[in-house]
């Protein structure tokens, strides 16, 4: 290679020559199949996929067979009471009016990491004696927790997802709701961790032909502002490889009214967005928990007041530092604030807590 006066390189023709001869060379070797890209005509693609079956509605137009969905919301807002009952619907081959289920009856895998089959049993149940009936087809799973980790695995999670593949077969499940996410992939919130989750889903829902809803929770979040995409926790990695996703949001109006709103969908135009969101009271009229559809709403009726979601805010925080062991005056210090004001805050939030 020779340099020119002004510093910079030039190749020489030999060079240039023995390159060519280099990459000649290269192309005469044999090379091993790349199966990375299926590359084919759009016609081609189209024809493939119009023999395939017309993707049904699980739960209307929220959630669609073969999509892998996420379902998300604050904490204690009713996401494990809708999504029991969404699977209790499916694995019946019935609807939840107004929202049409089109498949018929098929066993259903529930992943249950958070309740104890004690709190489970108090919600389909009246006065502890009598149970409701659940399809024999329904399936719930829980952690054991008497295993320990197995040699040939990393980490936990390795152990789990694999353990829940095995639970898939067993049951011939087509359709598997997660409750929660977080027991599968730890910190996803954080991108890093939500990737390999996601992938682990998706090559789940492929290789068996699966439908899931995965429950996922929100960090703490503004009330008084809509619900969007940003609200889930580790939202953009887990949003790009999700196929569709619906939130739960809490009235403002009632403590027990909840509304549905879609927030990505692939399959439909959104129809249940910011003005047209589906309105519901949680209640429990026998012996099973559940979500009633009242009607439609503007989702901006059900949002917190700004001022009032400002001293909720507050109170969290006061509530906070109470429990680190700050005075009044230390309090009022740090959230700037009068003593006298963060004094009305923690009796306002221990008179709440009592009632």
């Amino acid at each position: 290679m020779q340099t020119n006066q002004q510093g910079s390189f030039k190749l020489t023709a030999d060079q240039l020559q023995a390159d060519a001869a280099h990459w000649q060379n290269q192309a005469k070797q044999p090379q091993a199949k790349d199966n990375s890209l299926r590359v084919r005509s759009f016609n081609q693609v189209i024809t493939e996929a119009a023999e395939q079956p017309v993707p049904q509605m699980l739960f209307g137009k929220f959630w669609y067979e073969g999509e892998l969905c996420i379902l998300f919301s604050d904490s204690n807002s009713g996401k494990s009471i809708l999504a029991v009952q969404i699977g209790n619907s499916i694995s019946c081959g019935e609807s939840m009016p107004p929202f049409v289920n089109e498949v018929k009856a098929q066993p259903v895998l529930y992943c249950d990491f958070e309740l104890t089959p004690k709190q489970l049993e108090a919600r389909y149940t009246e006065n502890w004696a009598e149970h409701y009936r659940f399809s024999d087809h329904f399936y719930r799973a829980d952690l054991n927790p008497d295993t320990d980790l197995p040699e040939g695995f990393d980490t936990y999670e390795d152990y789990l997802n694999y353990s829940i593949e095995n639970a898939i077969i067993d049951t011939g499940a087509k359709v598997v709701i997660i409750d929660n996410i977080t027991y599968i992939g730890t910190e996803n919130e954080q991108a890093k961790f939500a990737l390999p989750l996601m992938k682990q889903l998706k090559a789940l829902k492929s290789m068996y032909n699966l439908s899931i809803l995965a429950l996922a929770h929100t960090p703490k979040r503004d009330r008084s502002k809509p619900i969007t995409s940003n609200d889930l926790q580790g939202s953009k990695m887990l949003m790009n490889f999700c196929d569709s996703s619906f939130a739960i949001g809490c009235s403002n109006e009632h403590p027990d009214r909840r509304y549905l709103k879609q927030v990505k969908q692939r399959n439909t135009a959104q129809v249940y967005g910011e003005g047209n969101v589906c309105l519901f009271d949680i209640s429990k009229p026998n012996n099973f928990l559940q979500f009633d559809f009242i009607g439609y709403g503007d989702e901006r009726v059900h949002l917190r007041d700004m001022k009032e979601q400002q001293t909720g805010d507050l109170t969290d925080r006061a509530v906070e530092l109470k429990q680190q062991g700050m005075t009044l005056r230390e309090i009022g210090a740090e959230l700037g604030i009068s003593f006298q004001k963060a004094d009305r805050l923690l009796r306002a939030a221990k008179k709440v807590k009592a009632e």
